[in-house]
């Protein structure tokens, strides 16, 4: 009997303006729960020079980890061969590369902010949000077929 040929691990690349805050934080909830299933990325349009401490705290919250990311630009080979592109927030625009496998889609999070609320409690919102549509990107990549 010949075994199934192995499927390849369906690959994401989140990407946000300074890749310290809301792509590390997806970065970070999507491995949590995807383990080795998904392949994660994060990268930024405009890399900042640090990780946002406030949200690597805030995602430490529920058991996810990003301290040891490090803020960096978009891998120009990397954005042609993921399978997805999700652009984070309305600040960070990706151009999709004419030969790209995958696709590029924006997720306009909640901006806590616009609504007076800061610090803790603005972070809190905004992981959750994240964390809501991460918890369905990962059942729509690992449930269809590839």
């Amino acid at each position: 009997m010949i075994a199934p040929a192995e499927q390849p691990r369906p690959s994401v690349l989140f990407v946000c303006k300074k890749n310290g805050g809301k792509s590390q934080m997806a970065a970070a909830l999507m491995e949590q729960l995807a383990g080795d299933a998904v392949e994660v990325h994060s990268a930024g349009t405009h890399p900042g020079t640090a990780i946002n401490a406030l949200s690597a705290e805030t995602v430490a919250e529920v058991s996810a980890d990003m301290s040891a990311g490090t803020p960096k630009a978009i891998d120009p080979e990397l954005l042609r061969r993921v399978d997805r592109v999700v652009v984070l927030g309305s600040e960070a625009r990706v151009e999709p590369a004419a030969d790209m496998a995958g696709t590029v889609e924006t997720w306009h999070t909640d901006e806590p902010s616009e609504r007076g609320i800061e610090g803790a409690e603005r972070m809190r919102l905004v992981r959750d949000d994240i964390a809501r549509r991460v918890r369905d990107l990962h059942t729509e990549l690992t449930s269809s077929p590839r």
